[in-house]
């Protein structure tokens, strides 16, 4: 699923997967393992910081800011918008549509040059503001070089809804896997007792 993800984003068929699973699981190697397949696609990554949940936009922050040069890009509507979200410019009424179209814009923007992969981590602990603009980007990029990639934590207290965004349940090795890759790893057989 993830392969024909980022295929995807390179035929100009941009997607979204959400990860789900609890912790342990395996999705943020999996996320790690999507990094290192794209070759030939610029990168954007952020993970998701319960310290950080009730900062608007900290996510959006966090993903943007090694490409913050690309916001001039934007109409000034949309550049307004996402530098006031940002603390770039002077505050003024928060406008989180006006946003949402300023991640989508940079997005695009950035596609021009490459595909591009945004990688999220524990999307369960996005701010809602940055959760909002990019389920909303998620829901338009079916005809972009863009592919989203989100991992999010079952039973935690806040979850990532996602509603309507493709999904994929992670679960951990049972413990006869989990033996064998163990074995694999150190060489030497482990008994299942010991797992």
């Amino acid at each position: 699923a993830i392969t024909a993800l980022l295929d995807g984003a390179r035929a100009a068929h941009g997607g979204v997967l959400v990860l789900r699973g609890g912790p342990g699981a395996g999705k943020s190697v999996l996320l790690d393992d999507a990094v290192a397949a794209a070759a030939g696609m610029r990168v954007l990554r952020a993970t998701g910081v319960e310290s950080e949940f009730e900062l608007p936009f900290a996510a959006l922050h966090q993903l943007f800011r090694p490409v913050l040069s690309y916001m001039d890009r934007l109409p000034a509507p949309q550049e307004s918008a996402l530098g006031m979200a940002f603390g770039l410019m002077a505050n003024g009424k928060e406008n989180r549509f006006l946003v949402s179209l300023a991640v989508l814009g940079m997005l695009d923007e950035l596609a021009r040059g490459s595909p591009v992969l945004c990688v999220i981590d524990d999307a369960q602990w996005l701010d809602d503001a940055s959760a909002t603009a990019l389920e909303f980007v998620a829901r338009r990029v079916e005809a972009d070089r863009i592919a989203l990639l989100f991992a999010a934590r079952d039973g935690e207290v806040r979850r990532f809804s996602a509603l309507g965004l493709p999904d994929l349940r992670v679960d951990g090795l049972d413990a006869e896997a989990g033996g064998q890759l163990l074995a694999e790893c150190v060489g030497v057989a482990i008994p299942l007792e010991v797992l």
